[in-house]
């Protein structure tokens, strides 16, 4: 499974970005997917996870409110709506995917910064 992000950029704060994740390869093999990001000197960490069907979604208290995630299967995408963005969350995103089998697969990234 190959994961590429695109989206990210420079953007006041107050504004919106969407990012884009497209899977290739054995996608029938994806099951959770979800979006982390990584600021400079801090850890990575879950901004948000979509199930297989995009059923169910969870959030990180930070951007519950202001980011949607979701999926099209048919396309093999997910996507990370990011609305109302803040200083703090400057960040390289990650899209990852869970293989069936448990593995974890990881995209380069793509950098996200807000300006004040």
């Amino acid at each position: 499974v190959q994961l590429v992000e695109s989206g990210g950029g420079l953007v006041q704060a107050g504004g919106s970005l969407r990012l884009s994740c497209a899977a290739s390869g054995s996608t029938f093999s994806i099951n959770a997917m979800g979006w982390y990001r990584q600021a400079p000197g801090k850890q990575r960490e879950l901004v948000a996870g979509i199930t297989s069907g995009g059923g169910i979604t969870n959030y990180a208290d930070s951007v519950k409110g202001r980011f949607t995630i979701s999926r099209d299967n048919a396309k093999n995408t997910m996507y990370l709506q990011m609305n109302s963005l803040k200083p703090e969350d400057t960040a390289v995103y990650y899209c990852n995917a869970i293989h069936i089998a448990g593995v974890d697969y990881w995209g380069q990234g793509t950098q996200v910064t807000v300006s004040s």
